[in-house]
């Protein structure tokens, strides 16, 4: 290894691993991405940053990048109910807007910053082997298996992760959490303009962001007790459960391009033991894969990738540096799991008296509770990295 850095090898070329990766070359580092899909393409839809994720950007050197591509959204204080009726409102001063983007969007800013020989597509990760002193990622391309040789090696490949069930071949498989979830994008202009809003109703949650170019996402959580529930029209199912909630629910549902709507299951993971073994460290949904009830998925997975580029910086003990790693971000994003699993537990229950009653403590706890509870979730600071990747004084 040199002095200003070694090799890496990222599994996955998502927001995670994109942004570790150029974490990792500011820091000096050889990194390449390998990535199972063989292009990169226009998918996904819309999410949600919180400060904490903002000042992770920053710290990776993103950060102006990420503002630009993306819009306030007044939707972490904004809940209405179905009729209309607000359960919160957003109030300048004391609430903070979050800023949303198109997935799309970030992720091509991200692949600016890394040159083309350094992200392979096609190159689908299928197993990892260690040394004291190497890592081997064995990976799947049109032309045959392969291999690659690296300092170190980072898992961000997601919730199916391979790097984890091969370096933790006992850790737990993820979890149905009993909700399924739409997601949509309106076409450009065709409403607007949106602040940004949550309706709750009995045993569904509806939300809507504004994105750019005059776009809106959305989406629409269910309770769902099996998993593998699909439907011939995603659209109409959508607009058969939540049709008569209040505007502007129909307008962007009517707005939506039938054929893009997405619809998954959700499932999170619980709590690892480790996220790093000698020379291999997890990251993002690979590491601790939640619910989207806290909008703070990717927003951990930057966290990580912050904190991870910052203990490699200058390090020459790569597991040394990988088990601080460990130790700094598996407490927190841990405890944000937990939350995130938690919440819909409430929010989203089908139980008359539970909503009844969620509904009116949101009303009587006003705005105030909110802020204070979103505080703890966005009161995070990247370290200032040292020589050796340990957080300056």
């Amino acid at each position: 290894m040199t002095e200003r850095g070694g090799t890496a090898l990222v599994a996955g070329g998502g927001i995670g691993g994109l942004a570790v990766a150029i974490g990792l070359r500011r820091a000096g580092w050889s990194v390449t991405v390998l990535e199972r899909a063989a292009e990169f393409r226009e998918v996904g839809a819309g999410w949600s940053f919180a400060p904490n994720a903002v000042r992770a950007a920053d710290a990776l050197g993103v950060g102006e990048e990420l503002r630009a591509v993306s819009v306030p959204t007044e939707a972490g204080a904004t809940l209405r109910t179905p009729a209309g009726g607000h359960l919160m409102r957003f109030r300048a001063g004391r609430d903070t807007p979050l800023l949303a983007n198109h997935r799309a969007d970030l992720h091509r800013v991200l692949l600016g910053h890394l040159p083309a020989a350094a992200v392979r597509a096609g190159a689908e990760v299928t197993g990892v082997e260690q040394t004291d002193r190497r890592v081997t990622a064995v990976y799947r391309t049109p032309g045959g298996l392969r291999r690659a040789e690296a300092d170190v090696l980072i898992g961000a490949d997601g919730i199916g992760s391979v790097v984890r069930r091969s370096t933790w071949p006992d850790s737990p498989a993820p979890v149905f959490q009993r909700i399924l979830c739409w997601r949509g994008v309106t076409k450009p202009g065709s409403v607007w303009p949106v602040e940004g809003f949550q309706t709750w109703g009995r045993g569904a949650r509806f939300g809507a962001h504004p994105l750019s170019r005059q776009r809106v996402f959305w989406f629409l959580t269910v309770r769902q007790n099996e998993p593998g529930a699909r439907y011939d029209d995603n659209l109409a199912e959508v607009r058969h459960r939540i049709g008569d909630w209040h505007e502007p629910i129909p307008a962007l549902l009517s707005a939506t391009p039938p054929d893009s709507v997405l619809c998954h299951d959700i499932y999170d993971l619980d709590p690892l033991t480790s996220y790093a073994a000698g020379r291999v460290a997890l990251l993002g949904d690979a590491a601790h894969a939640m619910t989207p009830f806290l909008a703070q998925g990717a927003c951990q997975a930057l966290e990580d990738a912050a904190i991870l580029a910052s203990e490699l910086t200058g390090a020459t003990e790569i597991p040394a540096a990988l088990a601080r790693y460990d130790e700094a971000r598996r407490p927190r994003s841990q405890q944000v799991r937990h939350m995130a699993r938690q919440d819909p537990r409430i929010s989203l229950s089908t139980s008359t008296l539970t909503y009844c009653l969620m509904t009116r403590l949101t009303r009587l706890a006003g705005g105030g509770v909110a802020a204070r509870k979103a505080a703890r979730l966005w009161d995070w600071t990247p370290p200032i990295p040292s020589r050796h990747g340990e957080e300056s004084e």
